[in-house]
């Protein structure tokens, strides 16, 4: 049995997958099976997830790439007392790929690996009924951290991609998608590339009393 802890301290984003490795389907199942362990308000169960592998996630990660040659992707802006988190978290992951600054071709290449799924075999994209409130939101996010720990734990890399669901248009006409959900996100799937620098980088969190409050009194 894989240790939690071990499993919570290695899951991380992984920005670059070995494109020609295929995930094996029971080990996608098992993970779901321990996902959907997750709780939720009133037991609704909330998630939804459409996966796409093979041909199918190829036809999306194309349409994405071309609609991203011509458009932004529709992602809500950070309040600007936290916008400097995304920044830092940039510079982090562009100085560990050897991207300068001032390469705006290289940044370009970079940021375009996203409509691609970095590579990943296989793409979920996550959603959520229409007529549910941000308390089952909560819901699927734990359903998601519980997906994603169980994918780690059977040595499969992950990444959550908000950027993806920026273009649901498309991911509604390539996936039949129903207007009756709302698209939250998207997580690629797949085997790291073990000599993507960008992989093994340690991104910090902040320290506990930051976010923590405890009282007594």
């Amino acid at each position: 049995m894989y240790d939690l802890e071990q499993a919570i301290t290695d899951r991380h984003s992984t920005r670059l997958f070995l494109r020609d490795k295929p995930v094996p389907t029971e080990l996608v199942t098992e993970s779901l099976e321990l996902g959907v362990r997750a709780p939720s308000n009133s037991n609704v169960q909330p998630w939804h997830v459409v996966f796409a592998s093979g041909p199918a996630r190829d036809r999306l990660a194309k349409a994405l790439l071309a609609q991203a040659d011509t458009a932004s992707p529709i992602v809500p802006p950070l309040p600007e007392s936290f916008a400097h988190q995304r920044r830092e978290l940039g510079a982090l992951l562009y100085g560990t790929m050897g991207v300068p600054r001032d390469d705006k071709e290289a940044r370009r290449i970079a940021v375009l690996r996203n409509w691609e799924f970095f590579g990943a075999p296989l793409t979920g994209i996550v959603c959520m009924h229409r007529d549910l409130d941000h308390v089952d939101a909560l819901g699927v996010g734990m359903f998601l951290q519980t997906f994603l720990l169980a994918l780690t734990a059977r040595g499969l890399g992950s990444c959550v991609q908000v950027s993806v669901a920026g273009y649901p248009d498309v991911l509604r006409e390539q996936l039949d998608i129903s207007d009756d959900y709302r698209i939250l996100c998207g997580v690629a799937i797949g085997y790291e590339d073990p000599d993507f620098a960008a992989n093994s980088l340690n991104v910090p969190r902040n320290p506990l009393d930051h976010n923590f409050v405890f009282k007594t009194d």
